[in-house]
């Protein structure tokens, strides 16, 4: 059960990262693709200074945490791809 709901909250968070980089998403598993990594990312970078806690425990913000890590995991593949 808990695999379904860290895929759907991917899913949503990769959805709505592209929504924010790109102006429309990836299909469904490169939002949950983007999503997942990006909760990784996400994750490590808050801890990292701080600021996980900010967010709480709940499914908002686990969803909150992942869109940032997506949104700075698009950021630096826009970056690459550009050079």
């Amino acid at each position: 059960m808990h695999l379904i709901v860290f895929l759907i909250i991917g899913g949503i968070a990769g959805w709505l990262a592209g929504l924010l980089i790109r102006g429309r998403g990836f299909g469904i598993i490169g939002d949950i693709v983007v999503g997942v990594v990006g909760a990784f990312i996400g994750g490590f970078l808050l801890t990292a200074v701080g600021l996980a806690a900010l967010f709480g425990a709940g499914i908002i913000g686990s969803i909150i945490v992942a869109v940032i890590g997506a949104v700075v995991l698009l950021f630096i593949i826009k970056l690459i791809k550009k050079v």
